[in-house]
């Protein structure tokens, strides 16, 4: 027994003159080692960021860090589309209709090029925030406003929230805080942008498009006719897309409302003129769920009351007028310049017209 626990002694003291100390080691950005001599071992995971990255409240230091560790801005842009806004539902004047949503006419995925889903449960909701539609966020650079740094596809509420594509949500984007404009789009009606450079953190901040309380690029961006008492809302009637709206005229929204009509499948061979083209269709353009050229509330009438009643156009009356996107690109900066000198032109008449 004293020869076996002589051993055990001897095995043990041969392995505590044998053992090593475990050091702190820590990697520096520049590739060196630093040694604090302490026992606790720390590593870390992830790319090396050679400098301090911080999105406003969280700070990554130098060294090597996590690669999921994303810093992220988020938004809560409000807006109206005009075309959704018109023609409420008794007792819901305040809300744009989702007669969309109802008819189950929505598509899951997204008309916009990131092409993102939603669940078809997000598409049940009612009320305030039930979904109107899809729509189209961007952020564009500071300096740059024609540069485009992160975009995505959201949901349009009712209430007029842009949410994400859960249908509750604020908008993030993996981008570090800073200045940047604030563009939404519609697939038919005209874009709208911030006039000035937002500040955006990881801090929800509130942009609403509809009050007043942002300006807006450009001159009547946005409309106020057929919409509720101080709400300003995105134009509606382009029906094909190119950034205008217009009535008479080469690819003008009216031809492209009949074109759909009268060259659907079922109304092919008959070409009724009265014919009403159900579902998801950039042609309608007052989001009914039908896209018609006759008949009440139609489609092709919206675009010439659009262009009617724009302030630009009041006294005239003219059916030619243009309705343009004025999101950033020279040809709208030229068009601005355009219509301003056309409103000064009504000025001239209507003084004239009033001694």
């Amino acid at each position: 027994m004293n020869r076996i626990f002589t051993l055990m002694m001897v095995v043990i003291g041969v392995i505590s003159t044998q053992a090593q100390s475990i050091e702190r080691q820590v990697i520096g950005s520049a590739g060196t080692t630093v040694n604090n001599g302490s026992v606790t071992m720390d590593f870390t995971i992830g790319d090396l960021a050679v400098t301090v990255i911080t999105d406003g409240s969280t700070k990554i230091s130098q060294g090597f860090h996590q690669g999921s560790l994303l810093l992220a801005i988020k938004i809560n842009p409000v807006a109206f589309i005009q075309g959704a806004a018109l023609n409420p539902n008794n007792g819901e004047e305040s809300l744009m209709r989702d007669d969309l949503r109802v008819a189950d006419h929505i598509p899951t995925t997204s008309p916009y090029a990131d092409a993102l889903t939603v669940q078809n449960s997000v598409l049940t909701t009612t009320g305030a925030n039930a979904i109107v539609d899809w729509i189209f966020v961007e952020l564009r650079d500071a300096v740059t406003n024609t540069t485009i740094v992160a975009s995505q596809s959201a949901l349009l509420q009712r209430d007029g929230d842009i949410v994400g594509v859960d249908g509750v949500s604020d908008l993030e984007f993996d981008l570090t805080a800073g200045d940047y404009y604030v563009a939404l789009k519609h697939r038919n009606h005209l874009g709208i942008m911030t006039d000035a450079t937002v500040a955006l953190s990881d801090i929800v901040t509130t942009l609403d498009f509809t009050d007043g309380s942002v300006n807006i690029y450009g001159t009547n961006a946005q409309t106020t006719f057929g919409m509720p008492s101080g709400v300003s809302a995105m134009w509606a009637g382009d029906a094909n897309g190119d950034g205008k709206v217009n009535l008479i005229g080469s690819s003008n929204d009216s031809n492209t409302i009949r074109d759909v009509i009268l060259n659907d499948p079922i109304n092919l061979a008959i070409q009724f003129y009265g014919f009403n083209v159900t579902g998801y269709n950039d042609a309608d353009t007052n989001l009914t769920g039908g896209t018609q050229i006759i008949g009440i509330n139609n489609d092709a009438s919206l675009v010439r009351d659009n262009i009617l009643n724009h302030p630009f156009n009041t006294f005239i009356q003219f059916y030619g007028f243009n309705i343009t996107e004025q999101l950033p690109a020279e040809v709208n900066r030229k068009r601005i310049q355009s219509d301003i000198a056309l409103l000064e032109k009504v000025k001239a008449l209507e003084a004239k017209s009033n001694k």
